[in-house]
C-alpha cells in the first residue's frame, strides 16, 4: 500500500518541476536583477527594475541597438574592448558572471 501510494506522490512532483523550469531569458533576468551577481541595475534603467541607476544607457530597444547578438555578448563579456574609458565591469574577463550567465542576460536583454 505505502509503495503504491509513493507512487502516486511522485508524480505532481513531476509537474511541479515541470512548471517551475525557467527560460533562458527569464533566468538572465534574474541575474541581471540580482544585487549579488550581475547588477544591471547599479547603473542602467531596465524595464521592470526596481531603483535603477542613470550612469549608463538605460537598456531598451536592445534588438535595435545591437542586431548583431554576438556583439551585445562580446559587450556584456567585456565592454572595454569597444570603450577602453568604460566603466562597464568586464563580466567575462574577470570572470564575474560564468559563460552560461552571459548567454542568459543576452538572451533577457534581446527580449526589451
Amino acid at each position: 500500500m505505502a509503495a503504491i501510494l509513493g507512487a502516486f506522490a511522485v508524480v505532481p512532483g513531476v509537474a511541479v518541476a515541470q512548471e517551475q523550469q525557467k527560460s533562458a531569458a527569464e533566468e538572465g533576468k534574474e541575474i541581471a536583477f540580482d544585487r549579488r551577481k550581475g547588477n544591471c541595475l547599479a547603473c542602467h534603467m531596465v524595464p521592470g527594475g526596481e531603483s535603477p541607476g542613470n550612469i549608463a544607457p538605460p537598456l531598451v530597444a536592445m534588438k535595435d541597438r545591437f542586431p548583431d547578438k554576438a556583439k551585445l555578448r562580446a559587450q556584456v563579456w567585456d565592454a572595454t574592448q569597444f570603450n577602453p574609458l568604460s566603466m562597464m565591469p568586464p563580466f567575462g574577463r574577470h570572470e564575474i558572471l560564468t559563460e552560461q550567465e552571459i548567454d542568459k542576460i543576452v538572451e533577457f536583454l534581446y527580449t526589451i
